[in-house]
């Protein structure tokens, strides 16, 4: 289904405007006409409201914890866009905040910061950061407002380096389990444009599934070896046990870590990707016909 998404001026409400994709998507709002408001906490160094001023959006420094100032920043806002990231104190307190004051804005939807696999396959237990998401939704589905979840894999952009999947010095595609088990990867620029048209689109449904390529590890061999020039090899590290046990010691070790992405947090997310167990289905990615999709091959390319 094609989905045509022009309003006039509407006000997005966009928190996390500091980040990566929170800019991206201030960016991409902009351009189709939308009036940003940028929440940003009190002291948010003036270098990065300046760089949101400079793109056309409002910024509004509010104290998250103040209800009514919360509110106030949200009035007359279409859609609240969560881009916030963090652990339980962010993902579930400060968003639970956040949509109340929404809520009592009166701004009629609501986009919370979840942009991963599809955690709602899981249990909980299985996953910390995806146990945020699963609580916060929880919440989200029993307040009165329109929400609307944005699932895309993993963002594309982590295999030129953060993910230890694509192992460029020796040419080696690390894996464990299945090489034929497909994996689903959206870069951040595809997702903040996504999101972006989420947000402008009044007629969304609960979740919208997106993945800008879906390839396996075999598949991830060739879009390496096709990048770079060079051929990769695949090197399985064993099965999905083994991966557990991994993360079970790591976790053993780093205890006290309050680390947002820990290493074994990474190796959670990419186990429930590589047993499949959270793998997106029913793709929504012709809803906006704009879109351009941008594939592995094509990252693992810009990073030479």
């Amino acid at each position: 289904m094609k989905i045509s998404t022009s309003l006039n001026n509407p006000t997005i409400i966009l928190a996390g405007a500091t980040g990566h994709l929170g800019g991206l998507l201030a960016e991409e709002l902009r351009k189709r006409g939308a009036h940003v408001r940028a929440l940003v906490r009190v002291g948010t160094e003036a270098g990065k409201r300046a760089a949101l001023q400079t793109l056309g959006a409002e910024v509004v420094e509010v104290n998250f914890q103040n209800a009514l100032a919360l509110t106030q920043a949200c009035q007359g806002g279409t859609c609240v866009v969560s881009a916030l990231s963090g652990l339980r104190d962010v993902m579930v307190d400060t968003q639970t905040r956040l949509l109340n004051a929404a809520v009592a804005a009166g701004v009629p939807r609501f986009i919370p910061s979840d942009f991963s696999i599809d955690f709602t396959r899981l249990t909980y237990g299985h996953n910390r950061n995806l146990d945020f998401r699963k609580e916060f939704a929880e919440v989200l589905d029993q307040a009165p407002i329109a929400a609307t979840s944005i699932l895309n894999g993993m963002f594309t952009d982590l295999l030129t380096g953060q993910a230890p999947v694509v192992l460029f010095p020796v040419k080696r595609i690390l894996f464990w389990g299945n090489a034929d088990q497909p994996l689903d990867f959206t870069n951040i620029a595809n997702t903040a444009t996504y999101t972006a048209l989420a947000a402008l689109d009044p007629n969304t449904p609960r979740y919208l599934r997106i993945a800008g390529d879906v390839q396996t590890p075999k598949g991830l061999q060739r879009a390496a070896s096709q990048a770079t020039g060079h051929p990769f090899k695949l090197l399985r590290a064993g099965g999905l046990g083994v991966l557990n046990a991994m993360i079970r010691v790591t976790k053993t070790l780093m205890r006290n870590s309050q680390e947002v992405f820990p290493p074994w947090q990474g190796m959670q997310y990419l186990r429930d990707m590589l047993s499949g167990q959270a793998k997106l289905t029913s793709l929504n990615n012709d809803r906006y016909p704009e879109m351009r999709w941008t594939s592995v091959q094509q990252v693992l390319a810009s990073r030479r």
